[in-house]
């Protein structure tokens, strides 16, 4: 996209006072995130990603680097230019953090009574926003009667009271059944389409993030270890954490030698591609694993392959997979 990016990440860092020395929470932190984009953040418990989102919205404030947001260094502001930077930013948890004394009507309310919206206009606004998300009817339900993919929907609603252009969403559907977790990344999808809001999606679910995200980070310890397109990170996987969240944890020691990764697209999932090559090479294959993946609404699977032990066979494999554009690659040990 053209312009520069509506947050940009650079040399980020958050450190917490130890015992004995500093704990780095987040080091050398460099991202661009694109306006418009759906853009994914994902890494197992405690690699930082919680914290990472808290800083771009200076919820938690960095110890080094910047965060420029639409071009202005959010570390750099004053306070009351840092608050109107941060009602451009809705926020939406894991938990809901919905007022369990308020109606939902009331909770979407909220913020805009904060900013000092006339109540008319702001149960206006309250209300169009529940009927955005699905809830119309509902405005008079307190949470306590509201399911927990509801009270989430509440809370998308409340986090676009204030109309921003930038919506982060922390594990916003890991306490969810699976239903639950579509439908929410659909509604987030449809808002980010209809509304053009970037949306930032903090997450530990690989499958999260091949729904909904055009693009995807990976934090490990603190670090960003890849980024890229997320087809690109799903095929060509470079790091070992990137490998660990493609690859199931059952995958990660198989059993035995030679083992390749063969990888469909939408095009090629079609064509019978592993009975061709053992009709055409002669050579018996051991399929150790498959499964197919929706990826930003294209599908595309993959298998794991056991190849003959003769160098000789595999390698007719390997020239029958370049000249039908297969892409064949042989799984690394690290």
């Amino acid at each position: 996209m053209a312009g520069a990016p509506i947050i940009q990440i650079i040399g980020l860092e958050k450190r917490f006072p130890g015992k004995k020395a500093d704990v780095y929470a987040l080091r050398g932190i460099d991202l661009a995130i694109e306006k418009g984009d759906i853009f994914g953040i994902i890494g197992q418990s405690g690699a930082g990603k919680s914290t990472l989102v808290r800083c771009i919205n200076m919820l938690e404030r960095p110890t080094g680097g910047s965060v420029l947001f639409e071009g202005k260094d959010l570390c750099r502001l004053p306070e009351a230019e840092l608050r109107a930077a941060r009602r451009s930013m809705g926020m939406i948890f894991q938990q809901f953090n919905l007022l369990m004394q308020r109606t939902a009507l009331q909770n979407v309310c909220f913020p805009l009574e904060l900013v000092g919206t006339s109540q008319a206009a702001a149960r206006a606004r309250a209300l169009e926003l529940l009927e955005l998300v699905g809830l119309s009817g509902r405005q008079d339900a307190y949470p306590s009667q509201l399911s927990g993919g509801q009270k989430q929907r509440v809370a998308i609603a409340r986090a676009l009271a204030t109309n921003p252009r930038v919506l982060l969403c922390d594990e916003a559907t890991s306490a969810l059944d699976p239903a639950t977790t579509d439908s929410i990344l659909a509604l987030i999808k449809d808002i980010n389409a209809q509304l053009g809001i970037t949306a930032v999606v903090i997450t530990h679910e690989m499958s999260v993030i091949e729904k909904i995200c055009s693009h995807v980070a990976i934090i490990n310890k603190g670090v960003i270890e890849e980024q890229g397109l997320v087809e690109e990170v799903f095929f060509h996987p470079q790091t070992e954490a990137a490998r660990r969240l493609v690859l199931p944890e059952a995958l990660q020691k198989l059993p035995g030698e030679h083992m390749y990764r063969l990888i469909f697209n939408g095009r090629s999932s079609f064509e019978p591609v592993i009975a061709n090559m053992v009709l055409e090479c002669g050579c018996p294959v051991n399929i150790m694993y498959a499964d197919t993946r929706d990826i930003n609404g294209v599908a595309f699977g993959q298998m794991v392959l056991q190849l003959p032990a003769r160098e000789a066979s595999r390698e007719r494999i390997m020239a029958y997979a370049r000249a039908h554009n297969i892409l064949l690659e042989e799984m690394r040990r690290d």
